[in-house]
């Protein structure tokens, strides 16, 4: 077989015998502009290797994967990972689910001693009248609902902690002081 005169264009057939590919994928070259067909042999050549030199450094072209950027994106996924582990491990953080049913057990045990406090009330201060105990239960039910209606995003909108309700106390004993 005689060799093929590589000053002077090849066919894609030709160009895919000399480096070991299809007919094919010179053709898929030359669409996305890797190689040109007017071009003698050794300029393909040339040109098909520095583009197999910018694949094997992860730097593809053309929109092709690139593979630096997707190797750095996998490492700092890693990375992520394998942090919140460790902090998991050492208690700095826990799940969502497991900080839903610690927050659901412990408001269910202060809501419970939320609804005895107005018997208690009436047990201690029997002198007490029926309508100051109700008094006292409307406002634990309010503190109720104020906290089962709260949401990450409230806590978020108010840096101080405070939720408006706190007037309300101060209008209670501005009321029992002016009586």
């Amino acid at each position: 077989m005689s060799q093929p005169d590589l000053n002077q264009p090849m066919t894609q057939a030709a160009f895919g015998a000399l480096v070991g590919i299809s007919q094919q994928a010179v053709g898929n070259l030359i669409a996305r502009e890797v190689l040109d067909p007017s071009m003698p042999g050794l300029q393909m050549l040339h040109a098909y290797c520095s583009h197999l030199r910018e694949q094997a450094a992860g730097r593809a072209a053309n929109g092709d994967l690139d593979l630096a950027q997707e190797r750095a994106g996998l490492a700092r996924e890693q990375r992520i990972r394998v942090a919140l582990q460790n902090a998991e491990r050492l208690k700095v953080l826990a799940p969502v689910t497991l900080i839903e049913e610690v927050l659901a057990k412990s408001g269910a045990r202060v809501a419970a001693i939320f609804d005895a406090i107005p018997g208690a009330v009436r047990r201690r201060v029997p002198s007490l009248p029926a309508e100051e105990v109700k008094a006292i239960a409307h406002e634990i039910a309010r503190a109720r609902n104020v906290v089962a209606g709260m949401s990450l995003a409230d806590l978020r909108d108010d840096p101080a902690g405070a939720s408006g309700d706190e007037s309300a106390a101060g209008d209670m004993e501005d009321e029992e002081g002016g009586q």
